[in-house]
C-alpha cells in the first residue's frame, strides 16, 4: 500500500510554510530541550527530520493498516456489552499498532512522556488518519483533550493522566446530553463535592464520542439552583473508578467504528479539572475549538480521499470509447474537487500556525512574562485563530460534504453499491458538517470578525505580499472580489435589524471564507507552482459565489425576512 504522508507532497509544502521556523523556535525553547531529551531537536531542520520521520510512519501504518480494515470496521463496528464498549476486531489492531508506535499524546510535552509536537504536525497527522479511515481519527484524535487538562489541570492531575495519555489510554469529552445539545447552558449532569473534596456525578450523556474511554472530561452542573452556563464546571472522570456506564452505541449512517454512546452516571467518581463555574465559559470554548480544528482535519482527509478514488475511476473507467476523464463534465468536477480540497486544506494549516502561534506564548507565559511585543503578537494571533477556526471548520466540512458527493457522481451507478469505497466515505463524511457544532454555528461563531474587521484584515495582509507576475492577474482579481465582499459587509451594517443581519449572516461569512482562501491560495502558488492551476479554477468559484451573494445582498429588501420564516 502506499504511505499517505509520502504519497501526498502537499503536506511536506504545508509543514515547510516560513512561519513554521518561528513556531519551532518558540516551542522548543530556542531548542534547550535537547540538553535533557536524546530525542529533542538541536535545530529546526532537526526538528523538521523528526516530523517527516514521525508523519511518514503515520503515513506508513494508514497506508499498511488502518486504510485496509476501513471495511471490515464499517461492517462489523463496536458492541456493548455489560456497560463496556467492544471495538471492532480491526479497530483493536489498529490501535494497538498507533500505541506501538508511539503515536498518543504527539503534542504533548515530554515531560510527560510526549513528543512535543506543534499543533500543525500533529493535525498534519489527523488529516492523513482521516483519509484512512475517518472514525478511527475519532479515537485516535481525542487524545487532543489532553491539552485541556494540560491548560487548566494542576501538575497532579498532569502527571497522573497526560503520561496515560501518552502510554496509549483513549479519552473523551462529555458534554451533550439529551435536553443539552448545542445549547449547553442547558446542561443538569449533577456533580456534588464530597468531605475529601471529590466529586460524585449523576445523570446522563448522549452522543459522546468514543463514550467509554479511558479519561474523561466531563461538563457537569457543580452549582445547586443554577440553570445557566455560569453554574457548570469541568470534571476528569477515570474509567477504573467506576460509575460510568454505556447504556447503548448509537445506530450511525457513517463513522461505525467510532462508538457514539449514551452514558449513565451513577454516582461515579470525579475530580475538578481548574476553576469552579468555569467549566463551559473558559474551559468547553478552548476544548470546542480544538475539536473543531480536529473536524477540519477529518474533513480535509475525506476530501483528500474523495478526491483520489473519483480521480482513479475516471482515469479507468471508459464509455464510448474513451476514459470519462477525457469528458469536459468530468474533468471540470475533478478540477472543482481538487481546488476546494487545496482550498480548505490551505486554510486548515493557516489556523493551525495561528493556534500554534498563540498557545505557544500562552504557554511561554506561565514560565516568565512576555515582552510588550510576544504579548501583541499573542493577542493577534489569538484573534486570527478564533476568526479561522470557524472557517476551517465550517467550510471545510461543507466541501469535504460536496467532494464525497461528487465522488459518487463520477462513479455513477457503481457509487452507491458497496462495492467501492466512496458509498462508505460519503456516508462518514455526512458527520462533519454536524457535529463539534453545525456549519450554521459556526456561521454565528465568525460573523464577528465579519463585523469587526478581523477578515478584511486577513485579506489586506494577504494581498500586501509580493507575487511573481504571473499571479499578478490573480492578485487583482482577489482585490476587486475583496472590494465587492466590503461592500456587502457595509451594506447589511447599514441596516439596524438584528433579524436581517441574522439572516444575511452566512452569505458573508461564506464571502470572507472563500475570499480569505483565494489569498492563501495564491501564495500557496508563489511558494508552489503546483498550486497555480488549483488558485485559477478556485477563483473561478469563488467569484462566482461572491457575485452571487453580493447581487441577493444589494436586491434584497430586509423587509421581506419575515417572508422567510416558516410557521
Amino acid at each position: 500500500m502506499a504511505n499517505f504522508y509520502t504519497d501526498n507532497p502537499d503536506l511536506r509544502h504545508h509543514l515547510t510554510h516560513p512561519l513554521m521556523e518561528k513556531i519551532v523556535a518558540l516551542k522548543e525553547r530556542n531548542y534547550t530541550d535537547a540538553e535533557k531529551y536524546d530525542y529533542a531537536p538541536l535545530d529546526y531542520a532537526d526538528a523538521q527530520d523528526s516530523y517527516d520521520k514521525v508523519l511518514e510512519i503515520v503515513g506508513e501504518i494508514c497506508g499498511d493498516i488502518i486504510a485496509p480494515n476501513a471495511e471490515d470496521v464499517d461492517h462489523q463496528g463496536p458492541s456493548v456489552a455489560d456497560g463496556r464498549v467492544i471495538y471492532a476486531d480491526a479497530t483493536k489492531v489498529n490501535l494497538d499498532a498507533c500505541r506501538k508506535a508511539g503515536l498518543m499524546g504527539m503534542a504533548m510535552p515530554r515531560r510527560y512522556g510526549g513528543l512535543n509536537f506543534p499543533i500543525t504536525p500533529y493535525i498534519m497527522a489527523a488529516d492523513i488518519v482521516s483519509r484512512a479511515d475517518t472514525g478511527f481519527e475519532n479515537l485516535w484524535g481525542l487524545q487532543d483533550c489532553a491539552e485541556t487538562i494540560y491548560e487548566f489541570a494542576n501538575e497532579d492531575q498532569k502527571q497522573r493522566f497526560i503520561t496515560r495519555v501518552c502510554q496509549g489510554e483513549t479519552m473523551s469529552m462529555d458534554l451533550t446530553e439529551p435536553d443539552a445539545g448545542s445549547d449547553l447552558q442547558s446542561v443538569m449532569l449533577r456533580a456534588t463535592e464530597q468531605p475529601d473534596g471529590t466529586w460524585r456525578l449523576n445523570g446522563v450523556k448522549r452522543f459522546i464520542t468514543n463514550g467509554d474511554s479511558d479519561i474523561h472530561l466531563v461538563l457537569a452542573r457543580s452549582e445547586a439552583g443554577t440553570k445557566d452556563g455560569r453554574g457548570l464546571s469541568m470534571f476528569i472522570y477515570d474509567k477504573r473508578d467506576g460509575g460510568v456506564n454505556v447504556r447503548r452505541i448509537e445506530n450511525k449512517m457513517g463513522i461505525k467504528g467510532s462508538p457514539t454512546c449514551e452514558l449513565t452516571y451513577k454516582n461515579a467518581k470525579a475530580e475538578l479539572c481548574g476553576s469552579r463555574r468555569m467549566g463551559l465559559i473558559k474551559y468547553v470554548m478552548a476544548l470546542m475549538n480544538g475539536a473543531r480544528l480536529g473536524i477540519a482535519a477529518q474533513s480535509v482527509g475525506v476530501s483528500e480521499l474523495a478526491y483520489r478514488e473519483a480521480l482513479a475511476y475516471a482515469r479507468d473507467r471508459k464509455q464510448f470509447g474513451k476514459a470519462i476523464i477525457e469528458f469536459p463534465a468530468v474533468y471540470e468536477m475533478l478540477s472543482v474537487m481538487k481546488a476546494k480540497l487545496d482550498a480548505s486544506r490551505s486554510l486548515l494549516y493557516e489556523c493551525a500556525r495561528f493556534v500554534d502561534m498563540y498557545k505557544v506564548y500562552d504557554d511561554i507565559a506561565k514560565e516568565r512574562s512576555l515582552t510588550p511585543e510576544e504579548r501583541k503578537e499573542s493577542k493577534m494571533y489569538s484573534r486570527q485563530a478564533d476568526a479561522l477556526t470557524p472557517l476551517a471548520k465550517g467550510m471545510g466540512s461543507e466541501y469535504c460534504n460536496q467532494n464525497a458527493y461528487d465522488c459518487i457522481q463520477i462513479h455513477g451507478g457503481s457509487g452507491f453499491m458497496k462495492d467501492y469505497a466512496c458509498e462508505r466515505l460519503y456516508r462518514d463524511a455526512r458527520i462533519t458538517s454536524i457535529y463539534e457544532g453545525t456549519t450554521q454555528l459556526q456561521v454565528v461563531a465568525a460573523i464577528r470578525h465579519v463585523t469587526t474587521g478581523t477578515y478584511q484584515g486577513l485579506i489586506n495582509s494577504y494581498l500586501e505580499n509580493d507575487v511573481k507576475p504571473e499571479l499578478q492577474s490573480i492578485k487583482e482579481r482577489i482585490r476587486v472580489m475583496a472590494e465587492v465582499y466590503a461592500k456587502a459587509v457595509e451594506t447589511v451594517g447599514k441596516v439596524e435589524d438584528q433579524a436581517y443581519g441574522d439572516f444575511m449572516a452566512r452569505r458573508l461569512v461564506e464571502m470572507a471564507g472563500v475570499t480569505v482562501m483565494s489569498c492563501l491560495l495564491m501564495l500557496d502558488a508563489e511558494r508552489n507552482d503546483s498550486f497555480r492551476r488549483s488558485a485559477e479554477v478556485y477563483l473561478n468559484l469563488a467569484q462566482a459565489e461572491v457575485t452571487k451573494h453580493a447581487e441577493f445582498i444589494n436586491t434584497f429588501d430586509p423587509e421581506k425576512v419575515a417572508e422567510y420564516k416558516v410557521m
